[in-house]
C-alpha cells in the first residue's frame, strides 16, 4: 500500500509563489503517474496538474504558464510549483498517485491566496 504525506500549503498574496511537495511511501509501483488536483470551497475537485513516471505532463488550462509539476522519481516526491498565484487559486490541493496497483489520494494542504 502506498501512503502519500503532502506539505507546503499555506497563506500568500496574489502574485507571490508556494511549493507543494507530496512524498510516496511504500510499496511503489515504478510505472504510474502522481497528479495534484483541487477542490474550491462549494466546487467539485478539479485536475491542476499531472506527472507521468516518464516524465510526461499535463495541466489544466487556468494554471498553464504559471504552475509547473516536477518530480524526483530516487525520493518518490512530487512537487507542484505555483507561481503567479491568484485569489482564484485558493482551495484544498489534493495529491494522488496512480499505478495499476493503487490509486491513493493524500489528506490535502490548504492553500489561501489573499488579493
Amino acid at each position: 500500500q502506498v501512503q502519500l504525506v503532502e506539505s507546503g500549503g499555506g497563506l500568500v498574496q496574489a502574485g507571490g509563489s508556494l511549493r507543494l511537495p507530496c512524498a510516496a511511501s511504500g510499496s511503489i509501483f515504478s510505472i504510474n503517474v502522481m497528479v495534484w488536483y483541487r477542490q474550491a470551497r462549494g466546487q467539485q475537485r478539479e485536475l491542476v496538474a499531472a506527472i507521468t513516471s516518464g516524465g510526461s505532463t499535463n495541466y489544466a488550462d487556468s494554471v498553464k504558464g504559471r504552475f509547473t509539476i516536477s518530480r524526483n522519481n530516487a525520493k518518490n516526491t512530487v512537487y507542484l510549483q505555483m507561481n503567479s498565484l491568484k485569489p482564484e487559486d485558493t482551495a484544498v490541493y489534493y495529491c494522488n498517485f496512480r499505478s495499476r496497483f493503487d490509486n491513493v489520494w493524500g489528506q490535502g494542504t490548504q492553500v489561501t491566496v489573499s488579493s
